[in-house]
């Protein structure tokens, strides 16, 4: 599985590591890049197509304010589309979270939460998953240990409150 990742600005890498490191636990490739909808948008258009070229299956857009970037990813392609609402000065991310929700129909994009971007990662891997076996089975643990880290945590709670 491949994943193309696309953010407008530097100052969205933050958040936008999260993915990175989802997609890398899982050994997942992918490639990243600054585009932005409104100032490149011939950079962000020869990155979608370059990006179906090398097989990218799933696009994730992390976007703040106005968030076109993604609405745009998904103009350009016929992949799935994950948009990440990202945080900013004014409305806390609710402006982007709006914006990514509310594309016309017929140009879907999935949406996590804002800042979401290590749900936007495994949300491209539950995609990948649905014909990859292999990576089925890494999400399948995955979720298998995070349920494993509840219990134990319970089971230490139950002690610590003499139960």
């Amino acid at each position: 599985m491949h994943v193309a990742v696309v953010m407008g600005s530097d100052s969205d890498l933050p958040v936008m590591k999260k993915a990175f490191a989802v997609l890398d636990d899982f050994g997942v490739s992918y490639d990243a890049a600054l585009a932005s909808a409104h100032r490149t948008p011939e950079k962000l258009s020869r990155f979608v197509a370059d990006e179906e070229k090398k097989g990218a299956s799933v696009f994730i857009a992390g976007a703040g304010m106005a968030a076109a970037l993604p609405g745009v990813v998904a103009s350009l392609t016929t992949k799935p589309v994950v948009g990440i609402p990202l945080s900013g000065a004014k409305l806390d991310g609710m402006d982007a979270l709006l914006s990514i929700v509310q594309m016309p129909s017929g140009m879907p994009v999935a949406t996590v939460a804002i800042d979401g971007a290590k749900n936007a990662a495994l949300l491209a891997i539950q995609m990948g998953a649905l014909s990859d076996e292999g990576l089925a089975a890494k999400y399948r643990t995955y979720r298998e240990d995070m349920a494993r880290t509840i219990y134990e945590k319970d089971e230490k709670l139950q002690k610590e409150l003499g139960r």
